[in-house]
């Protein structure tokens, strides 16, 4: 996959991480405790969807119009989704973008930084140098923001268990190695070692589903807290899309966010579908109790 995020961004499965992500963020707010978001590969935060189309040599078609561009007018929304929406949108006002298109798409960073309250504390994690120099830029005049370039495997070693002792950590890799799908269970180890409260949101692709199956063996085998597993599939199996849909599997999910998180999926299934055997699930990995 291409880390080059700005040639996908907005595309489905920005929508489906990012709709899911608000929510993980309200659920947690309802305590008027703080808390530590952790993103461990927050990426540049900001990308101009303009830029979508260039590719490192030729003009490729952008993917947001079946993303964020099937939702951007649409009425009928449920709350939750409409929530993730109007944020994406305020966004790109503020921006600079006085267009009928979206044009500036806010990645998981500058999604969590209008919400978050004075008691809340966001850390970004970026590897890249590009990237998190980007991000510096974004996030110089953010409260309770801080920017670290840095492995975002090893930032939960580095920060957990955090002073707030509540936690929401995204692992949001860009599956670039083969040895990803182990990174992130290593990570998950150390993460539940030092919070086992905490709640850990993990994106991954649909490509193929005996990687997806076999990373699910390996957390069961972590013998995880409560999981909650969201994926949305656009099609089938045997569709010809190289990436046919995608999922958030969610270590210690906020009581009763499965009830926000289905009424999204199902309508991001009606949305975002691009053929024959796509549909949106929710299962429990491992059941609460």
């Amino acid at each position: 996959m291409n880390y080059r995020h700005h040639f996908h961004a907005g595309n489905f499965a920005d929508v489906v991480k990012h709709a899911l992500l608000v929510q993980l963020i309200r659920a947690l707010q309802k305590k008027e405790k703080g808390f530590l978001q952790l993103d461990t590969h927050a990426g540049r935060g900001r990308y101009d969807l303009a830029g979508a189309a260039r590719g490192d040599s030729l003009i490729r078609r952008p993917e947001w119009p079946d993303g964020i561009g099937r939702l951007w007018d649409r009425a009928g929304l449920p709350p939750a989704l409409a929530d993730y929406v109007a944020l994406v949108r305020e966004f790109d006002r503020s921006a600079g973008n006085a267009g009928p298109a979206p044009r500036f798409y806010p990645g998981s960073p500058c999604l969590a930084r209008p919400l978050l309250r004075p008691q809340d504390r966001l850390v970004l994690c970026e590897k890249h140098p590009a990237e998190c120099a980007a991000l510096r830029d974004e996030f110089q005049f953010s409260p309770g923001a801080t920017v670290q370039e840095m492995d975002g495997y090893g930032a939960l070693r580095a920060m957990l268990p955090p002073q707030e002792k509540r936690a929401l950590v995204l692992i949001d890799p860009p599956f670039e190695a083969q040895e990803e799908w182990r990174q992130i269970v290593d990570a998950l180890r150390d993460g539940l070692r030092r919070l086992p409260g905490g709640v850990f949101a993990v994106w991954y692709p649909l490509t193929v589903r005996a990687k997806v199956d076999a990373f699910f063996a390996e957390l069961l085998g972590l013998k995880p807290p409560p999981t909650l597993v969201a994926e949305l599939a656009i099609a089938g199996d045997d569709s010809a899309l190289k990436m046919k849909g995608c999922g958030l599997v969610i270590l210690n999910p906020p009581w009763q966010f499965d009830q926000v998180a289905g009424p999204v999926l199902a309508s991001l299934a009606e949305i975002l579908t691009q053929g024959p055997g796509g549909g949106g699930r929710m299962t429990w990995l491992v059941p609460e109790l």
